[in-house]
Formats: C-alpha cells, structure tokens, sequence
C-alpha cells in the first residue's frame, strides 16, 4: 500500500544547545542576537508549518558533549533544546532547505508518520467528516 507522502504527515526534530543563537538579521542583533530556538519558532509560523512546540529538556546530552541535568536557577550553556515541527514530508524539507544556514547549528531528525489519521484530520489541520 502506498501512500501519498505530499499529505502525510512527519515530525522534524531539531536538537540543540540552550545557548545557540540565529544569525544577526538586524542592526540590534549586534547587541544581543535572539535565541535559535525564539528565532525557529518565528520563522516557522511565519513559513505556516502546522505545529511547532519547543520542548523542554530536563537531562539529555548532545553529540560530543557531556550530561546535563536543568536546574530552574542555572542551566548551563551546552544543555539541550528540541523543536519539533510538525506538517507534511515536503512543507519540512521545504523549510529546511529554506533555512539551511541556521539547520547548520542543529542535530535534525525527520520522522514521517507510518499511519496518517487522515481520516480523522488533514495536513492542513482541517477536521474531516464522518467521525
């Protein structure tokens, strides 16, 4: 049975340190450039990715790095982050191509959905009927 990847949903994961910054866009950047991930989320909504969340990381390690537990006062530099976006195979690839400058600094994983719910719900984030 093959399926229709243009509509099936996958989840992009994207790993990286606490501490990473997006490129200087603007002439305030110089001063403080925002956070990867503030950065990510923006573009992503801006792009009109279906979901984006950041999630939260209370221990984990990154390629190369040590173990790192957060702590609600210090969390240091190197702990990890991860942003998942969710939306179809191409709209992800799309955007990764898009921002290939900024993925440079990231770990990504790209899972595609081995059984889409389009009966219960669209690429597009559109209800169906019948359910």
């Amino acid at each position: 049975m093959k399926t229709d990847t243009s509509q099936t949903i996958a989840a992009l994961r994207l790993y990286f340190p606490t501490a990473t910054r997006a490129k200087v866009t603007r002439f305030w950047h110089h001063l403080s450039a925002p956070a990867l991930a503030h950065h990510l989320l923006t573009v992503a909504k801006k792009a009109n990715i279906l979901q984006a969340m950041l999630h939260r990381v209370s221990s984990g390690y990154l390629p190369g790095e040590r173990l790192s537990h957060q702590h609600p006062e210090l969390t240091g530099m190197r702990h990890p982050e991860c942003l998942e976006l969710l939306d179809t195979e191409q709209r992800l690839r799309a955007f990764m191509h898009e921002h290939g400058d900024e993925l440079k600094k990231v770990h990504a994983v790209l899972f595609l959905c081995e059984l889409p719910l389009s009966h219960l719900r669209t690429a597009s984030g559109n209800a169906t009927r019948g359910v």
